[in-house]
């Protein structure tokens, strides 16, 4: 088949997401102004780009350039297409945590953690089960439940992968409407547990539970996986009259995009962008 060029502007995608999430993370120590805390503090719903450019590229990989099927010699084997994609990371995961969880274990004994929670902790940090379980979904090394999430993700991709690329591009925007509209409703629905999380602003600290268990939970990380493998299967179906079609400057997306971390300043103060 045609074969498949480079896409080189995801790498400027991602520096994108995570500029804001980098000085998010050192906003919260520069300024007490609370108007600047609220725009420059959103470093969650942004990680949820990063679950889509993961499936954008899977399924670009894995599926066919203008036809409506799946790469059968990637997908032939599902349990090694799994653990292809979970070694990408795993064994750098498994050296950072092994080398710091001295310093994990220190810290339990400092907060008297007993001996039988600080071993669960442990399993589920070494498993990248945490995301699971949302009043561990960020113990120890936070981050890693990012992984945890991504893991579940690429668990079911040999046959999510298949069943989306079978689809016409109608079907492809249905299903990308629908898959929008549940991504939608999770980000109102986490705005709204937002005032339980411990980093927000306005709020006094309270246990992050039903907030992780909203932002945290691999379903969501599905969802927005989903809408990659969607996302990139509409552009690979396109034919020759499809291209020649006049199109709206990806600029506008992205300046459109980038303005909804605004909405943390209205009344309905939505946490992170949306």
């Amino acid at each position: 088949g045609p074969s498949k060029p480079r896409i080189d502007c995801i790498d400027g995608c991602r520096f994108a997401l995570v500029m804001p999430i980098v000085v998010a993370h050192f906003a919260r120590f520069s300024t007490n102004n609370k108007t600047l805390l609220k725009v420059l503090t959103q470093e969650n719903v942004l990680v949820g780009g990063f679950f889509v450019i993961s499936g954008y590229v899977a399924a670009y990989t894995s599926t066919k350039l203008g036809e409506r099927a799946a790469d059968e010699k990637k997908l032939a084997k599902p349990e090694l297409f799994f653990w292809q994609k979970v070694m990408g990371y795993y064994p750098l995961h498994f050296v950072i945590l092994s080398l710091f969880t001295p310093m994990f274990v220190q810290v339990e004994r400092w907060f008297k953690t007993p001996w039988q929670t600080t071993a669960f902790r442990a399993f589920l940090s070494f498993t990248m089960l945490q995301a699971w379980f949302p009043k561990e979904a960020e113990i120890w090394n936070q981050p890693t439940w990012f992984l945890s999430a991504l893991t579940f993700s690429n668990l079911t991709m040999p046959a999510v992968l298949p069943a989306v690329a079978r689809l016409s591009k109608n079907g492809l925007q249905k299903l990308f409407c629908a898959l929008t509209a549940v991504s939608l409703l999770q980000k109102i629905s986490w705005s709204e547990t937002s005032r339980f999380h411990v980093h927000n602003v306005t709020k006094k600290d309270s246990h992050p539970l039903i907030w992780n268990l909203t932002r945290f939970h691999p379903f969501w990380a599905l969802i927005e996986m989903t809408m990659g493998i969607v996302a990139v299967r509409n552009v690979m179906l396109d034919t020759e009259d499809d291209r020649k079609k006049e199109r709206i400057n990806p600029i506008c997306y992205f300046v459109a995009a980038y303005s909804t971390l605004l909405l943390r300043l209205t009344r309905f103060d939505f946490n992170d962008a949306m």
